[in-house]
């Protein structure tokens, strides 16, 4: 008996020694943290020892990281020399792969958006498609930068991948052949009277190349420009000063942007300063489900600013900012890390929530449809002539004579095509609906504010 009862006390006592050393944890949490690290170690050893096939020691503390950090997000990752050399090469506005930006959602690769003039956009890649396979691999279970790793290989090679479109959709295989990708962040034409900025990501060459758009617009419109139209359809986003850069060309003062970290100290806001390129002229700034990141700190700048209306569909909702921390002593391997939200100047988070334009529009398809000839009242017998034709008849003694069919015609260039449509084809240019009604917004803002002056 006396045993039973010691050893009912000692296991007493042991419960109480184990409520003992969670109580001096709590106090004391560096006590757990040592305790994890222990744990670590032990699997670590054990992996080490007895897998299947020996792997690297190196090998095996990069893919402990890299699960570390993908475990917080799905924008931090561990970088190794080459996905860091990548990454750098990205920012600068040419890399190697498909011309693809790319997230993951729910083990699936999802499609941010294809970036313009590359073998992604060129096969018919959509915003929001699911890529589930890569050369029939599954992409389940993989990280996202192996994934990428996947898509990316030598200049000239093909890659098939299966896509998903939609919800009910059925899976189909497009086939692209990998290329050299030179992103020109900034292209610019003339639509009419309204100048047309086109951004397709924001890198190192983005800033200057709006510079660049504005005086190639001015330098063939001058003042006859009635207004802009700012196109971040499908632009991923890039770089964080890039965005304010832009947001400050179009704004005179207030602030553009604020990123909270976890501290006080972290917090930072950026003001615009003196100077809009457009000169106040009516924007209209294009979005929708593709426009992440630094697109939607543009769109929101303006939109709160009350600089530009919106216009489109509701944007991605990456509301986040990564820093790019070097992690070895020569500088050759990074972890990019999830540091801060950002908030539009009026200290709204767009994180998971995205921006609503001001005006929804979306994509659609235009049809011309053939009328019956119509009858005016020009035509009803006995009808009373206009007095304004009358007057204009006297003055020069002629009546005036209906406009010639092929002066109503658009002018063609020297080859022979049609000069309003920038050098294409009016019958096979592709039309935007998007961009007609924001072309047409901004004529329409510009009329009402002659109007009102």
């Amino acid at each position: 008996m006396m045993r039973k009862i010691s050893g009912m006390m000692f296991g007493v006592a042991l419960c109480f020694a184990g409520s003992a050393l969670a109580v001096d944890a709590d106090v004391n949490p560096a006590a757990n943290t040592y305790e994890q690290l222990d744990l670590f170690g032990s699997v670590f050893e054990r992996v080490r020892a007895q897998y299947v096939e020996e792997v690297t020691d190196e090998k095996l503390v990069e893919s402990a990281i890299n699960g570390m950090l993908v475990a917080l997000d799905p924008h931090s990752e561990f970088l190794d020399q080459k996905a860091f050399k990548d990454m750098q090469v990205q920012t600068k506005g040419e890399f190697g792969g498909l011309g693809i930006e790319v997230t993951m959602e729910n083990g699936l690769v999802k499609v941010v958006s294809p970036i313009d003039d590359t073998p992604a956009e060129r096969a018919g890649v959509q915003a929001g498609d699911l890529i589930i396979k890569l050369d029939g691999e599954q992409v389940m279970g993989l990280s996202l930068s192996d994934a990428v790793d996947k898509m990316r290989g030598p200049v000239g090679t093909d890659i098939v991948i299966t896509v998903l479109r939609g919800e009910s959709g059925e899976p189909f295989d497009l086939t692209l052949t990998r290329a050299i990708i030179r992103v020109k962040s900034v292209r610019s034409h003339v639509e009419g009277d309204v100048g047309y900025i086109r951004v397709t990501t924001f890198n190192t060459q983005t800033q200057p190349g709006i510079q660049e758009a504005f005086a190639a617009l001015e330098k063939e419109k001058g003042d006859k420009l009635t207004g802009y139209v700012l196109d971040l359809r499908n632009n991923p986003g890039g770089l964080l000063d890039q965005a304010i850069a832009v947001s400050d060309d179009f704004l005179d003062s207030g602030e553009i942007v604020s990123t909270r970290g976890r501290l006080a100290e972290d917090i930072r806001r950026y003001n615009a300063t003196p100077g809009d390129m457009a000169k106040g002229k009516p924007l209209v700034v294009l979005v929708n489900g593709g426009s992440a990141s630094a697109s939607e700190i543009v769109a929101g700048a303006l939109q709160d600013q009350k600089r530009a209306i919106l216009m489109g569909t509701k944007t991605f909702g990456k509301g986040s900012v990564q820093t790019i921390v070097p992690v070895t002593a020569n500088g050759d391997k990074a972890i990019r890390l999830t540091t801060a939200r950002y908030f539009t100047p009026s200290g709204r988070s767009i994180q998971a929530e995205g921006i609503v334009p001001d005006i929804e529009v979306k994509p659609a398809k235009l049809e011309e449809i053939e009328m019956p000839k119509g009858y005016s009242e020009a035509d009803l017998r006995g009808a009373l002539s206009n007095p304004d034709k009358e007057k204009t008849a006297s003055k020069d003694g002629k009546m005036p004579v209906k406009a010639d069919k092929k002066a109503a015609e658009p002018k063609k260039d020297k080859d022979g095509k049609d000069s309003s449509t920038n050098g294409k084809d009016a019958e096979d240019a592709p039309q935007d609906y998007q961009l007609m009604r924001a072309i047409d917004l901004v004529r329409g803002i510009n009329l009402f504010q002659a109007a009102v002056k």
